[in-house]
Parts: structure tokens; sequence; C-alpha cells
């Protein structure tokens, strides 16, 4: 078994394909075969099935790949530590948020002592950014409420209460303040179940007796405040994520606040990689101000 071996494994396991993982590493598909080849034949195990169009882990695979993160993950914080001294003048950044809202700042501060580093941002509710944590496709992510678990360091950056809005001149459009009750006999424009705005939301009702039906159910904020511009119904967000938007107004919701956090996480094991290490003390430090 040769080091560059189980590199080639982990890398096609980690980017899900032989020729994402050749593009990441720099080397040629046949290059990159031929090492994952060697190891199988070495051992006399398969690894990946390949009976498919996409590339997928046999169980074997699964097994090793738990081993190789833990390996590389090792490799690069020992490779860290090594050079602490000096400025992050490369690499990239992995960020899965469900709102980027209450990253900005935080994004700034990096930006500006961090320039030369990459940051690849993309969108996803609660579920996928817990998801993409652990299956090591994210490095940092941004949520809402999270209950304490071991196997995350997060950081709270802020909260701003659940609000309903509608379109201007929507025909059913209650006065504001409106209860939760008056809002629940109106057509729903609900996130996807996964949503953390949702569960809130439905918690809230659950404790007021009150049962949320969507008329119509959508995956992501945009496509909700899309929908809800054409005039299909009601959809809530969060104060904060609601912008500025002149097709929509705003309805407060009457009785108790239903808060909405965002919350910076990742991995606990990967919590001493260093540029994990510095975004989320920015994170602290902005949720401290």
């Amino acid at each position: 078994m040769r080091h560059v071996q189980l590199r080639a494994f982990h890398n096609v396991a980690l980017h899900g394909g032989f020729s994402r993982a050749a593009q990441a590493m720099g080397l040629s598909q046949p290059a990159l075969s031929d090492q994952v080849r060697k190891l199988e034949q070495e051992y006399d195990l398969l690894l990946f099935d390949r009976s498919h169009k996409q590339v997928t882990l046999t169980d074997k695979g699964r097994r090793l790949f738990a081993i190789t993160m833990r390996l590389f993950e090792a490799e690069l914080q020992a490779r860290e530590f090594l050079s602490e001294s000096r400025a992050l003048t490369a690499g990239r950044l992995r960020i899965i948020a469900d709102s980027a809202y209450h990253l900005t700042e935080v994004l700034h501060r990096f930006r500006a002592r961090h320039p030369k580093v990459q940051i690849l941002m993309r969108s996803g509710n609660s579920q996928d950014v817990i998801d993409a944590l652990a299956a090591y496709q994210a490095d940092i992510g941004v949520l809402g409420n999270m209950e304490a678990d071991p196997n995350f360091s997060a950081v709270k950056l802020g909260a701003t209460p659940i609000i309903a809005f509608a379109r201007r001149g929507f025909a059913r459009l209650p006065r504001p303040p409106a209860p939760l009750a008056q809002l629940a006999a109106l057509p729903l424009v609900l996130r996807e179940k996964g949503s953390k705005t949702r569960k809130k939301l439905e918690d809230a009702a659950r404790a007021q007796g009150i049962s949320l039906k969507p008329a119509i159910e959508a995956e992501g904020r945009e496509a909700v405040r899309e929908i809800v511009a054409s005039g299909a119904g009601v959809g809530f967000v969060s104060e904060a994520e609601f912008g500025h938007d002149d097709r929509l107004v705003r309805i407060p919701i009457a009785g108790p606040v239903i808060p909405m956090e965002e919350t910076v996480i990742c991995l606990s094991s990967r919590s001493e990689v260093r540029m994990i290490r510095i975004f989320m003390g920015m994170a602290r430090a902005a949720g401290a101000a």
C-alpha cells in the first residue's frame, strides 16, 4: 500500500467520481484510476461500484473512507501546525448556508484579512448543511437554531423574529400584527421539510393548538418569495431576511415572538483546521459585537 494510492482513493470518494477527483488533484483521469486499481488489486478488494454511470463506494470502500478522512485530516492539521506562522495565502473555504444575511460581516472581515483564500458558497436548508459538513463536502455551515451536539462546534450570530409576508394588495391581506390562527386560514406557501424556519413556525403553531397546512410547498427561500409575490398566498421568513422588495409587505405575527437564530457551525473534529479555526474565531467576535 502506498500513500499515493490511498490519497487517490480518498479523493475519488470525497469528490464522488474519478474525473472530478483528477481535476481537483491536477492529475489525468487514467493516472488516478490506475492508482485506485492497483490498491484494489493488491488487497483483492472492490472499493468502488462501477456498474452504474455514477461511481459509488462499496461497503468496504465506505469503511476505508471513514479511516482516510481521519488520516488526511490529521495530515492537514500537522502541516498547518508546522506552518502556523505563515499567513493564509492560498486555499479555499467551502461554505453552505441556509441564509447568508448574518454572515456578511464575517465574510467581509475574513476577506479583508485573507484576500487570497477563495470562498466557495452554496445554499441549502438546515439538513443540507448538516449533511454537507458530515460528508466533508463543506467546511463551514450556517443554519438557524441548533440544539447542542458534541459532533459540531457552534457560534451564534444573532436572532430576529419570524414574520409573515404577502403580495402588496393581496386580497385577503390581514391587518398586522396578525395572530397565527388568522394566518393559518390563508393559503400558505411554506418551505420544504428540513427547513428550520418551517420547523420553528410549526412548533409555535402546535403550542397554540394550530395546524399549518401548506397550499404550496417550495424548496428554497427565493422560490417562496417569488410564489408569494405572484399572489398565490402568504409566506414566512425571519425579519432580517425579508430585505427590500416593493412587491411585498411584511406582516408581524401577534403573540409570542418566534425567534430565528443564525448559527455558524463546523465539525468538532475539524475545528482545529487552521482556516476553519480562523473563520470560527471571526464569527465568535462578530457575534459578541
